[in-house]
């Protein structure tokens, strides 16, 4: 039979886990897909999805299996690594709700792709992401892309 010390520890441990705050982890897990961007790191950017993650796109009224997006996506990475580009992307989150094992995350994101010899494009998005700790990393599971933001709803986002 267990000590009521125990059994108390047992029923604590699930209020504790509650407790924790991921925040800080998934700053960095966004730092870090913010990192592969600028450094065309194509492989490092692919890692931070989940094997079976899905991209919705209300700009294309699809969603499909984020390899399809990946492939295409590969090449302005390629260029970015080469040297025949630069790129960025900044986040920016309205709303953040997490337990320390998953996540939901909505904001804005800030796209940037300027080739070396041609005229930068920037993208502000809406768009949310769903993200599950697995084996001590944050991975998303689904990234719905939905309609362009304004540089002024982006400036009213903050930090």
């Amino acid at each position: 039979m267990k000590s009521p010390a125990t059994l108390l520890l047992l029923l604590l441990l699930p209020v504790a886990a509650m407790a924790q705050d991921p925040v800080a982890e998934l700053d960095a897990f966004w730092a870090e897909a913010a990192r592969t961007v600028a450094q065309g790191d194509f492989e490092g950017y692919a890692a931070t999805y989940h094997a079976d993650a899905v991209l919705v796109s209300l700009a294309s009224s699809n969603s499909y299996p984020i390899a399809g997006a990946l492939a295409g996506w590969k090449s302005g990475f390629d260029d970015t690594k080469a040297g025949k580009a630069t790129a960025g992307v900044e986040f920016r989150f309205t709303q953040r709700l997490h337990d320390a094992t998953t996540a939901h995350d909505t904001g804005i994101f800030h796209y940037w792709f300027a080739p070396k010899d041609g005229e930068r494009t920037d993208a502000y998005v809406h768009f949310e992401g769903l993200l599950v700790k697995k084996d001590g990393a944050w991975k998303l599971v689904m990234e719905y892309q939905k309609q362009e933001a304004t540089a002024g709803e982006w400036a009213a986002a903050g930090r």
